[in-house]
């Protein structure tokens, strides 16, 4: 069954219950023609009453009640009054027929009202019968005076009954259940007028003991200041063991009528403080969003700067204190703008549901303040804080590298400057042209070691040259200091290789003058200077200085170094060679008898030297091998590093994903009230917050990883940044679900929706979300609407897409789906009830003035008399303006003074001083136009 469908049964039902409900009272009546002689009394001078304070209006009245109404005319008239409609036109005849037709005329136009006459005929009337004219009389009473009563979902005599329990409720000895004995001490009565009036009736002075005094004094209260005609005795109503029910209820609604424009001025005013202090909320919530969003903007536009400015330190040390000084951003000063960030998002859409459940246009923040241009900002801040760390890491590496290649460079620039010290006078020497033969010979043999040797030496040169090339294209600092001191070398070398050549050609030319040489040294020579050679490279690559990242590469290092020692046997015995090359040379100076002046002439290495040289080389290959072992275990524990960060990281990383499907399953198959959902999501809140010391302890860990200089990590494919972003969105999201119980609570209890209907909802829209996402295709969408009883076309079906699917994102969200069900199942306020309202209020200055003369008092008909009397309707009071003095009367301070100061001047013609524009105050406030 559809809404349409169900509020049309409803109203069926009610008119039907209406009819129903005089059928029952005609029947009392029936049952009660028989009446009590007090009864009788009672409803005769309390109809009387009654109906003289409405013909008074037209400016008559009647004396006796069963002879007055007989020829109709008054009958009609009263009719008349009470109505505000047109009867047919009375006959003017004055025969027994005519006051028949007019009498049937006026029974008939109370059986129009939906009103069953029993036993009441034009007959009866005309006749003067007093039981069928008090009754009559008592059916319009019921049927003008108590059938439009209504107090909470009950009406007529129960509601009038419901009316009087909950306004004499507060006061002592009073305890209305009836309309006959309940009222007999007066007290009761005497508790309406305080509770409505407390100026007119000091209540505390009131006696149980004195009914005639209670019950008289609440009858001269009425008569004088609220304009209800006494229509009871008190004595009567004393000495009567139950009093008419009919007399006591006829009485009494004269009270709730008299009453009711003050309650609906009251509840006129309630109504304007409700929407008024929801737009004040509003209105705060928007300038708190405003605040709060161009805090964090200016955050973000100070922040970008430092993360962009890329000025690289020269030294390590500064370098490293930039990482820190990033890492303590990361730590300490963008956690809280996150939480700032996520509770932004959070006021944002609460902002817009309150917005949206009290009707009023949706929020637009400022220009550039919008949820996406925070989130835009937010995005290119985390791309410039990744590109800076990169930056960091790479300029690190970098200085590492260059620190290793300067040291490098500078050790074989010493070694080089070490070996060519001196060179160049020995080469510009001309010793050759006073030296003997042997000495010539030996010059020569010398020079062509020296020429080995300076070929050995190029090698070294070119390095020196490389590793200068390489430290300027990775921009070091003291590069011109690199660059002197290589081209220095450059050029000696150039010089050394120039000096060389012309010493080889002037021994050459001497070099046939000399005839003899001696073999030995000159074998020792060739073979010193290559085996001197091999030991200085072998020093210089014991003492290299050397860089890893892996075990892998300090394994190679360490292959490599064994396999060096490898070839110490063989070395020793080239060493052993050379060295028998000297003693030979020994031996036939001994054997010959030959003065050796101590010095070979062809090189100035001696066999001491080699011995030095070598006992150093078997120094040095202990000391690399510790070297190479410290490096051995640093890697080894920088591995367990590795390891014991990726055993956490691959536990962590799919844990938040885990947590992250499990929260969208969550927010699509909880079960139960909201508030057991919220409790739900708040422990499953609180379980992901209590994991957070494992992110922290593993933040621990990488930071242990960074100080290490760790740039890599191949037992985990997550890193610390995939694993911050991943702990930030399941923060984010899980926020973001209870944020959606919550507006789904505020939906609840703003639009009056039970929780049954909710769990129905909630049941058929997952029925039909088939693929478990918590959203909706369009077709499964019409199909949810076409089995809870909507009869869609294509046009109706357009039109409700665009309510729950505004952004033409293709799918319809859980929480739109509850906003469009709540749209169609509840009440909200809107820019014509305010008006209204206002109108209520700007309405009552006549009544809250005095009581008006007669003819003033009600919009109805006046004039009255015999034959072709007219009636015709008064003026209407309403205006279309509300004065300063009225809204301050009527609202509370706060509320007054927010209205005065947005309402415009009326401008109408029928203006006072003061007055103030209501109905366009009434359309700004739902964005009908502007304040």
């Amino acid at each position: 069954m559809t809404q349409v469908e169900q509020q049309v049964q409803y109203s069926t039902s009610y008119v039907v219950t209406s009819t129903e409900e005089y059928m029952t009272q005609e029947d009392d009546w029936d049952r009660d023609l028989l009446l009590d002689p007090a009864w009788e009394k009672q409803q005769r001078k309390t109809f009387t009453a009654w109906c003289n304070s409405h013909l008074r209006k037209a400016g008559t009245q009647i004396e006796n009640i069963e002879e007055d109404f007989r020829n109709g005319l008054k009958l009609m008239l009263l009719l008349e009054v009470i109505s505000g409609e047109r009867l047919p036109k009375p006959d003017k005849g004055k025969m027994r027929f005519h006051k028949i037709a007019n009498v049937n005329k006026a029974l008939d136009f109370i059986c129009s009202k939906g009103v069953k006459l029993v036993s009441i005929g034009a007959e009866e009337i005309v006749d003067g019968n007093t039981k069928m004219t008090l009754g009559m009389i008592w059916t319009i009473i019921l049927r003008f005076a108590i059938q439009d009563i209504s107090v909470e979902e009950t009406s007529a005599k129960e509601g009038l009954l419901l009316w009087c329990q909950r306004k004499t409720a507060p006061y002592r000895n009073v305890n209305v259940q009836n309309f006959h004995i309940s009222w007999k001490d007066g007290l009761a009565l005497c508790a309406l007028i305080h509770r409505h009036r407390p100026d007119l009736i000091d209540y505390s002075k009131l006696r149980k003991d004195d009914p005639i005094g209670n019950l008289n004094t609440a009858f001269e209260v009425a008569e004088k200041y609220l304009d209800i005609p006494k229509m009871l005795d008190a004595e009567d109503i004393v000495n009567t063991p139950k009093p008419d029910e009919k007399a006591i209820m006829t009485y009494v609604s004269c009270f709730y009528h008299a009453f009711a424009g003050a309650e609906q001025a009251e509840t006129a005013a309630n109504r304007i403080c409700k929407v008024l202090a929801v737009n004040q909320e509003n209105e705060k919530l928007m300038e708190e969003y405003e605040k709060l969003a161009s805090e964090l903007l200016e955050w973000i536009r100070r922040t970008i700067p430092w993360l962009e400015n890329r000025v690289a330190e020269q030294t390590m040390r500064a370098m490293q204190q930039k990482l820190e000084d990033f890492r303590d951003y990361r730590r300490v000063h963008k956690p809280p703008r996150v939480q700032e960030k996520c509770q932004l998002e959070i006021n944002f859409n609460t902002l817009q549901t309150k917005l949206r459940l009290s009707n009023r246009p949706a929020f637009m923040p400022s220009e550039g303040k919008m949820v996406s241009d925070i989130a835009n900002a937010w995005k290119g801040l985390e791309q410039v804080e990744k590109g800076y760390e990169e930056w960091l890491l790479t300029e690190i590496r970098r200085l590492e590298r260059l620190d290793h290649l300067a040291e490098k460079f500078k050790q074989k620039c010493a070694l080089h400057e070490t070996w060519t010290r001196g060179k160049e006078e020995l080469l510009s020497q001309k010793d050759y042209e006073s030296a003997s033969l042997m000495e010539i010979r030996a010059l020569m043999r010398k020079h062509e070691a020296f020429e080995s040797d300076l070929a050995a030496h190029q090698d070294r040169v070119e390095q020196i040259a490389a590793i200068a090339q390489e430290l300027n294209e990775l921009d070091y600092h003291d590069a011109a200091t690199v660059n002197s001191r290589c081209q220095g070398i450059c050029d000696q070398w150039d010089n050394l290789g120039t000096l060389t050549q012309k010493r080889r050609d002037a021994l050459e030319r001497v070099e046939k003058l000399w005839e003899t040489i001696d073999q030995l040294y000159l074998e020792f020579a060739k073979r010193a200077a290559p085996f001197n050679n091999w030991m200085d490279g072998a020093m210089e690559d014991l003492q290299d200085m050397f860089i890893v990242h892996s075990i892998e590469e300090i394994q190679s290092l360490i292959t490599a170094h064994e396999q060096f020692k490898a070839t110490l046997p063989e070395a020793d015995k080239e060493r052993m060679a050379t060295m028998g090359i000297h003693s030979e040379i020994l031996k036939i100076a001994q054997t010959y008898g030959i003065k050796l002046s101590g010095i070979n002439p062809y090189t100035n290495l001696s066999s001491q030297d080699i011995s030095n040289k070598w006992e150093a080389v078997k120094q040095l290959v202990p000391l690399r091998d510790q070297m190479l072992q410290e490096e051995l275990a640093r890697q080894q524990a920088n591995e367990r590093l590795r390891r014991q960060f990726a055993a956490q990281a691959n536990v962590i990383g799919p844990w938040i994903q885990t947590k992250m499907e499990e929260i969208g399953h969550i927010s699509v198959e909880m079960a139960g009230s909201l508030e057991e959902q919220m409790n739900q999501l708040k422990q499953y809140e609180q379980n992901i917050i209590n994991y957070k010391s494992n992110i922290d302890k593993l933040e621990g860990d990488h930071q242990l990883i960074q100080e290490a200089l760790i740039f890599d990590n191949k037992h985990t494919n997550y890193t610390m940044e995939h694993i911050r972003v991943g702990w930030e969105q399941l923060l984010t999201t899980i926020a973001r679900t209870i944020n959606e119980v919550e507006n789904q609570i505020l939906t609840r209890d703003a639009k009056g929706i039970s929780q049954e209907q909710l769990n129905e909802f909630r049941a058929s829209f997952n029925h039909f979300d088939r693929k478990r996402n918590g959203m909706m295709d369009p077709d499964d969408f019409r199909a949810c609407l076409i089995s809870m009883g909507y009869d869609l076309g294509e046009v109706e079906f357009a039109r409700i897409m665009t309510l729950v699917d505004p952004n033409n994102t293709g799918v319809v969200t859980f929480q739109a789906f509850i906003d469009f069900m709540t749209r169609e199942t509840a009440e909200t306020d809107t820019a014509e009830q305010v008006m209204a309202s206002f109108k209520i209020l700007a309405s009552d200055k006549v009544s809250r003035a005095g009581p008006p003369p007669p003819a003033a008092r009600r919009p109805g008909l006046v004039g009255a008399g015999g034959g072709g009397d007219h009636l015709s309707p008064s003026p209407s009071l309403s205006q279309s303006y509300i004065t300063v003095e009225e809204l301050r009367r009527e609202l509370p301070p706060e509320q007054a003074e927010y209205c005065i100061s947005r309402m415009t001047k009326y401008v109408g013609t029928d203006a006072q001083p003061g007055a103030l524009d209501y109905i366009s105050f009434s359309s700004a406030l739902y964005g009908e136009s502007d304040l």
